[in-house]
């Protein structure tokens, strides 16, 4: 019912950037949540950044000052803009949207997940 497609994981240096975006497709009624968690692993996915539909953004603590998360509302997309990465940002990025289908219910999606690995 929607489909997301990631891009922009990769390799980086610390200190440098990368940025991540996410696009949503399929018959869309409602976008609500779109976000951003990562897992590294052994342990629980968390969330890094989300940003409602009415603009309203919420970070980590951990990568507050660093990343930064929009939405193109248009064409369903979610971009992470990752500033002065660090070693610790090294994980797997999952790109989640909340949203409404044509003919269903609020759901949760997640996307299959882009790798991010950061040297030191």
């Amino acid at each position: 019912q929607v489909q997301l497609v990631e891009s922009g994981g990769g390799l980086a240096q610390a200190g440098g950037r990368l940025t991540l975006s996410c696009s949503a497709s399929g018959r869309i009624i409602i976008m609500h949540r779109m976000g951003w968690y990562r897992q590294v692993p052994g342990k629980q996915r968390v969330l890094v950044a989300d940003i409602e539909s009415d603009g309203r953004t919420t970070y980590a603590d951990f990568v507050k000052g660093r990343f930064t998360i929009s939405r193109d509302a248009a064409k369903n997309t979610v971009t992470l803009q990752m500033n002065s990465l660090e070693p610790e940002d090294t994980a797997v990025y999952y790109c989640n949207v909340v949203a409404v289908p044509l003919g269903s219910k609020e759901y949760d999606y997640w996307g299959q997940g882009t790798q991010v690995t950061v040297s030191s």
